[in-house]
């Protein structure tokens, strides 16, 4: 790798508020806020909203979009104007 080209990559807490979990990772983002980790070393910690902690594709919490039924409902809305129009 060419020297000072790179941005500095550094220890990061990662703390999801939703799921109320954290994660210590490397990172180059920084922050003004730190927090105290289980190692007893402070690291500046990043807020974030969704993590894989508590996305719902993660989690297995997704739900099934009924697609079929909001095609029939599209269709019977503007199907016949636009069949009129061509």
């Amino acid at each position: 790798m060419k020297p000072r080209i790179h941005p500095v990559s550094r220890p990061v807490v990662f703390r999801d508020r939703a799921a109320d979990v954290a994660f210590l990772t490397r990172s180059t983002a920084d922050s003004a806020q730190r927090v105290e980790w289980e190692d007893g070393n402070t690291y500046p910690v990043i807020d974030v909203e969704t993590s894989s902690a508590s996305h719902p594709f993660y989690t297995g919490r997704s739900r099934v979009l009924d697609t079929a039924g909001r095609v029939e409902r599209f269709e019977r809305r503007y199907g016949t104007a636009a069949a009129a129009r061509n």
